[in-house]
């Protein structure tokens, strides 16, 4: 039964960035320091990911409509990149702040805390939708009702990010399926074998999105079709959608982080709601720093 649903890697951090991160004086990088200093200690940088993505947009507008962050740097990165600096940051201890999203397994692999967004630019609570181009009911009718009921939980999604620390996205897809198998069988019930029919997926190139797209992709595969994920910007895979060039897409974050991209293409696409809900963007630090607000830091001198 359809569940019911409602609606190249660049490390482009700068030794001075870095040094910038590290604030201070030796030992001055800890819950002592009041968040008056805090903005000194990072080089008031906002260590950020690929120009292209929604998270992106959002965060310059946050820099733009807190007048505490005027004088405020984001620093357009990669999400690899952000990880390491985060990592580093983490294993010295030092201040740090990123623009960051759940589910993603970082937040499994540390402890950190998305800073309170008072004023709402980043989103607040999200989901994660499914859209198909508008023939595909038509043209591959036993592939639209396995995207139609796919539906997990953010638990599902990290549990796939995190094995891939390990294993490639395919690997830990795989264990995904056999260890939800119930959950797995009830996308394909009634759904007949296919004989080597191509689909076309296209996603972004984050984690939480490889994720879902590598678990939706092997459940195709196993049910007899040949899938091809191809990860581009966010722009360009609301277009693919919307101009045939791909059949569906299980990646968009709505109602905020893709909706210029939605409103754009949305008479032209078919959106069949939820495919997980409660997401998050944010801008994350870890929790041994003494902030817990945007509206804590300071402007710039």
């Amino acid at each position: 039964m359809t569940r019911l649903k409602t609606l190249g890697i660049t490390f482009g951090i700068t030794a001075s960035l870095l040094l910038g991160a590290c604030g201070g004086d030796e030992g001055s990088n800890n819950s002592t320091e009041g968040a008056a200093s805090i903005g000194e200690q990072v080089d008031y940088t906002i260590i950020g990911i690929e120009p292209g993505a929604g998270l992106t947009g959002l965060s310059h507008d946050a820099l733009e409509q807190y007048e505490n962050l005027e004088g405020w740097t984001l620093e357009e990165s990669s999400t690899a990149g952000m990880l390491v600096s985060l990592k580093q940051a983490i294993d010295n201890e030092e201040p740090i702040i990123i623009t960051g999203w759940k589910p993603h397994w970082k937040f499994s692999a540390y402890d950190l805390k998305i800073l309170e967004d008072p004023k709402g630019t980043l989103g607040g609570t999200e989901n994660i939708n499914t859209l198909v181009r508008k023939d595909l009911e038509k043209d591959l009718p036993d592939v639209y009702t396995v995207l139609d009921r796919f539906y997990w939980e953010p638990e599902d999604m990290e549990q796939v990010m995190y094995d891939a620390q390990d294993v490639d996205f395919e690997d830990a897809a795989a264990k995904w399926i056999e260890d939800n198998q119930d959950k797995v069988n009830e996308w394909t019930e009634g759904v007949a074998k296919a004989n080597g029919t191509e689909v076309e997926l296209i996603s972004t190139p984050w984690d939480s999105e490889r994720a879902s797209s590598s678990v939706v992709k092997a459940v195709l595969e196993q049910l007899g079709y040949k899938v091809t994920v191809t990860p581009v910007d966010p722009a360009i895979m609301f277009q693919a959608i919307a101009t045939d060039e791909a059949d569906a897409t299980v990646a968009p974050w709505l109602p905020t982080t893709h909706q210029a991209f939605y409103e754009k293409h949305k008479e032209d696409i078919v959106d069949l709601g939820e495919n997980l809900e409660g997401t998050q963007n944010g801008f994350v630090v870890p929790a041994y720093m003494d902030i817990d607000s945007i509206e804590d830091l300071e402007p710039k001198e």
